[in-house]
């Protein structure tokens, strides 16, 4: 049964893993959130112990060895009350993913086209890759202080201009008129609602997912702590 440590610790790799490299644009809304870089952070090393533990577990079963099932029971249990402190804490700080939330840090922050600022580069990749334009929609940077400060000739930023293909890589219809804020040429959705409707169901699978990794955790602990009783 500790096989179903290393399994579940697999997935969390897997699921960490993607988050930070996932190429259609997972990964610039996690960087967007130091909350979201931190999460993705533990869940890749929580994954990567609990996989460890799960081969540790199993040496303790084959070998029916008293102190490896005990050690093996006791960060299992530390790993299932930091998941389920991490769970609470994403509960209580959910306001910090808010349409507001991210609406002020856009205004007080974006700089434009300066890709040496990682704050406005990862927002222009989100644009850019989910072809959408602030977070509301262009009228963000109306009221975005930095922005209207370094480029007071622009409406919107580059990257709220439409382009075909819609890729870093794809042709502006027109950058000049874009930025005078004309219709056409500009991605009119805003980011926030773009991405909700794309990743809807990952969240819903996500929360599944995290249910069922501390399902198999305390499953994995009522296991051990059996064997344990039952090794004379």
């Amino acid at each position: 049964m500790p096989a179903c440590g290393q399994l579940g610790g697999a997935c969390l790799l897997g699921v960490g893993i993607w988050v930070l490299v996932d190429p259609t644009g997972f990964r610039e809304i996690v960087a967007t959130n130091p909350l979201l870089t931190t999460g993705a952070y533990i869940v890749l090393a929580m994954g990567g112990l609990l996989f460890l533990l799960g081969f540790l577990g199993c040496c303790g079963a084959v070998r029916e060895n008293r102190c490896l099932l005990l050690f093996f029971f006791m960060f299992i249990l530390v790993i299932f009350l930091v998941e389920l402190s991490a769970a609470i804490l994403a509960f209580i700080f959910r306001e910090h993913l808010t349409r507001e939330f991210f609406t002020r840090e856009l205004t007080k922050h974006y700089q434009g086209n300066n890709d040496t600022d990682v704050f406005s580069a990862t927002w222009n990749s989100v644009m850019i890759t989910f072809g959408c334009c602030g977070v509301n929609g262009p009228e963000d940077f109306r009221t975005a202080s930095v922005f209207r400060l370094l480029t007071p000739d622009s409406e919107v930023p580059k990257a709220c201009c439409r382009r075909e293909p819609q890729t870093r890589d794809g042709v502006l219809l027109s950058r000049e008129e874009c930025q005078l804020g004309r219709s056409p040429f500009i991605n009119k959705q805003g980011c926030y609602t773009v991405i909700l409707n794309t990743f809807e169901t990952y969240v819903y699978l996500a929360g599944a997912f995290a249910i069922g990794v501390l399902a198999i955790e305390l499953f994995l602990m009522i296991f051990a702590m059996c064997l344990f009783r039952g090794i004379q």
